[in-house]
């Protein structure tokens, strides 16, 4: 096998990466398929010099490779996809490490191949990302923003939003502290924001017999440990046509004490309920307001979920999630299947179209965030 070519390698690679669902399906419940996962391992890890932290914060991204583009781009071969799920991790002191990994398969499976058509590209997008009639809605009420799934987005004090994924983990867009070539002026000092209520003269509800109404919410912040990022996000390092590595994981000083959102392998589109999908984002133009939407996906590929969900910078970061049947526990369970990114217009037969894009947690990309969690692939073979 070592003689093989690295293309033919890889695609033997992603014929194993997704495990064959189960024959049995419930026709009245969207269940959540079973996969047999690839397993991403830190091989070697090199110090690297502090960065200076000197990029400017960006609370949205853009390409102009859309769905046929993304098709069309050749598949990366096995050691380019190692070179892009390779990472770097930034500590709270400023050092930082570059990790390389390797991908293993320990199980077998099947995936019906997506293969990438090409376009020319489009072009540059206006500012708004709102599609029509604005279909956000701005949740008030603490009963609403303190219990789940809205209590699991977050705010980055660097702009962006964040989505709970484990006990002391945020999952967000790399683009919320990395610009490609350099870390997010502020990275160093990064915190997390967790909207709580804010009672009127100090008065605690729990102590008090006519209980104090809040004043309005405020955030209370935890500072990040450290950070990582695919080296295929990272300019020089990635393909350059789009946002297939556009997610970071962030590691809390201390536990944050919610109800976090599992992550999960993006089925494909139209395994989705509805063909929905919903996240809630602190969008810009709504200082203090947690902002939710849903709407249905148009279009995919094998990295990115296209849809045009109304959203504005700020929202950048998002877990976008989906609510399906768990056949194993037989329950309801939602997981987050993409990060939201950015935008793209995409040339629709002849006619230029305005999308916003969600990066797909793909069976390798779970792998690596799983492990980046977790630290034992062990915890990491069911998607």
């Amino acid at each position: 096998m070592a003689g093989m070519p690295g293309l033919l390698i890889f695609l033997l690679l992603l014929l194993c990466t997704v495990g064959q669902v189960s024959p049995y399906s419930a026709p009245l419940k969207p269940t959540w398929p079973a996969y047999r996962l690839p397993v991403v391992l830190p091989q070697s890890t090199l110090n690297l010099a502090k960065p200076d932290f000197g990029a400017k914060a960006k609370l949205e991204v853009s390409s102009s490779c859309g769905p046929q583009c993304h098709k069309g781009a050749p598949l990366p071969t096995y050691e380019e996809a190692k070179q892009y799920l390779s990472y770097e991790t930034l500590y709270a002191n400023g050092s930082r490490t570059e990790t390389q990994v390797g991908i293993y398969i320990l199980s077998n499976g099947q995936r019906g191949a997506q293969h990438r058509d090409s376009e020319a590209p489009g072009k540059s997008r206006r500012k708004r990302q709102i599609y029509g009639y604005d279909s956000r809605f701005s949740i008030f009420g603490k009963d609403f923003l303190l219990n789940y799934p809205f209590s699991t987005s977050v705010k980055l004090s660097t702009g962006c939003t964040g989505t709970l994924v484990a006990e002391k983990h945020v999952l967000t867009a790399a683009h919320c502290i990395h610009d490609g070539k350099t870390y997010v002026k502020g990275t160093q000092k990064l915190r997390v924001g967790f909207l709580k209520p804010k009672y009127k003269d100090g008065g605690r509800e729990a102590n008090s017999s006519s209980p104090a109404m809040p004043e309005k919410m405020k955030f209370q912040w935890i500072r990040v440990k450290r950070t990582h990022v695919p080296k295929g996000w990272i300019k020089g390092n990635a393909n350059d046509i789009g946002m297939d590595y556009d997610y970071a994981l962030l590691e809390l000083k201390k536990p944050h004490k919610r109800k976090f959102m599992k992550i999960g392998v993006s089925p494909p589109a139209k395994q989705l309920p509805g063909g929905r999908i919903h996240f809630s984002g602190y969008d810009n133009d709504r200082p203090g307001n947690l902002v939710y939407r849903f709407c249905d996906v148009k279009d995919e590929t094998y990295d990115l979920l296209y849809q045009q969900c109304d959203a504005q910078p700020g929202a950048s970061g998002s877990g976008v999630y989906v609510r399906m049947w768990k056949r194993q526990q037989q329950k309801w369970e939602r997981k987050i299947i993409g990060i939201f990114s950015g935008h793209q217009w995409v040339d629709m037969n002849g006619s230029p179209q305005d999308f916003n894009v969600a990066v797909r947690i793909t069976p390798l990309k779970y792998a690596q965030i799983c492990y980046w969690i977790k630290g034992n692939y062990l915890d990491c073979r069911e998607g």
